[in-house]
């Protein structure tokens, strides 16, 4: 590929003196995004006809395979600068979180100092800010152990490379019922009555911490329960999971295929909702855990409910519905023979988040004992073959005539149960 340097280049490069040399962040950044240029740039020329040997433009098979080879070679490519890139940013990443953490302590301080201008510094001030201090060296202390995989935002990344929803509600409320706990720890360590001690202890109680444990076990048991779902379904088959290219905040509230989704939304904002009254309520009398009504309790599991009904009602295994000849205008209706082009509909064969290049390119149709790689068909602004409801394929001379079994097998490694077709001398 062209504008895609290898690592071990030169820090400049032949445009514009950028370094493209893969081994630093913006040398990563700059040469993925190169890399996806030449890319766009390629599939573009081959989707106006450009590009293709003209001795190879008098058979329509042959210069859409090689124009096919071509644009997974290109892919692959582009995968190397991707996984470059990501490598980077999950450095980049680390830092930022980590300056985040601390940049809330800050935050902290400066809200104790303005409200003590009028009521003066007190001990619950300091309670407050020493337990944002400790809570925040223990993320700092996790970020480090994990730092080859995103620092403090590695417990929260999925298996499929994503943020997830539920791990991130849940951690939210931990961090804010350790907040709270530590804030007591503090404070009883400062007090120096024992009446002082007792009325803390008080704050303690059960009867008081009753409904925010509850909040802290209904999200930390959505999360238990999404996990152990996901992984059950994506190894039945029943959910198709492909890796994303990184974490994004924007997973928190899309679907795989970065789509908005309704349940996803409505779980991170009715425990936003939920949470910042807690906080509210912690700040205005924090010499005991926040006391939460039982009706946000109960609509917070609600939410969890539907999020988890969700989980596993969508997906499903790709299905074939039909397969038929693929019949150019002016043919003449036959029976499918060897040579000829296939087309099979039906539904799932691109999981959500198999759209690039590399991945779809993946896809597979297996006809009979041979397994033929689906061509890239490109068109202006992306690719005409594959697409999740439509396959075209040609029927290899390998294929004994008979009666056959076609299956797909989709970017994610799942397998459509076999179609029967008949295939003529």
């Amino acid at each position: 590929m062209t504008g895609a340097g290898e690592p071990g280049e030169g820090a400049e490069g032949a445009d514009g003196g950028e370094c493209r040399c893969g081994q630093c962040p913006h040398g990563a950044r700059v040469g993925h995004r190169q890399a996806v240029a030449a890319f766009v740039a390629l599939r573009e020329d081959f989707a106006a006809g450009r590009g293709v040997p003209a001795g190879l433009a008098r058979s329509a098979g042959a210069s859409r395979q090689w124009v096919s080879d071509e644009l997974t070679l290109s892919a692959q490519e582009l995968t190397k600068r991707r996984a470059a890139e990501r490598v980077t940013w999950l450095t980049t990443v680390r830092r930022r979180t980590l300056l985040g953490v601390w940049g809330a302590v800050v935050a902290v301080l400066l809200g104790q100092a303005l409200t003590a201008l009028a009521h003066g510094w007190t001990a619950t001030r300091t309670a407050g800010l020493l337990a944002a201090v400790v809570l925040a060296l223990g993320v700092t202390a996790a970020a480090w152990w994990h730092r080859a995989h995103g620092g403090a935002l590695a417990p929260l990344i999925g298996e499929d490379g994503r943020l997830s929803t539920s791990r991130t509600v849940a951690a939210g409320w931990a961090g804010a019922v350790l907040y709270a706990v530590l804030t007591l720890a503090v404070q009883l360590a400062l007090a120096g009555t024992p009446e002082a001690r007792r009325t803390l202890l008080q704050g303690l109680a059960l009867a008081r911490s009753g409904s925010l444990l509850a909040m802290l076990a209904v999200a930390c048991g959505v999360a238990v329960l999404a996990y152990g779902l996901v992984g059950a379904r994506v190894r039945s088959g029943w959910l198709q999971k492909v890796p994303a290219e990184r974490p994004r905040a924007a997973d928190l509230l899309t679907d795989d295929a970065g789509r908005g989704s309704f349940l996803d939304v409505q779980y991170v904002l009715v425990n936003a909702a939920v949470l910042g009254c807690a906080l509210v309520r912690l700040a205005r009398q924090a010499n005991e855990l926040p006391q939460l009504p039982w009706g946000l309790v109960l609509l917070a599991g609600l939410s969890g409910v539907t999020s988890l009904m969700g989980k596993l009602l969508t997906g499903g295994r790709p299905v074939i519905l039909s397969v038929v000849r693929s019949r150019e205008l002016g043919d003449l209706a036959a029976p499918v023979r060897t040579g000829d082009d296939i087309e099979i509909r039906g539904a799932g064969f691109v999981p959500p988040g198999a759209g690039t290049p590399d991945r779809l390119a993946r896809t597979v149709v297996r006809i009979g004992d041979v397994h033929v790689p689906v061509p890239l068909v490109p068109v202006a602004g992306g690719f005409a073959n594959p697409t999740d409801g439509v396959l075209t394929v040609p029927v290899p001379v390998d294929v004994e005539p008979g009666r056959v079994k076609v299956r797909v097998i989709t970017a994610a490694g799942v397998e459509t149960a076999g179609y029967p077709l008949d295939i003529l001398d």
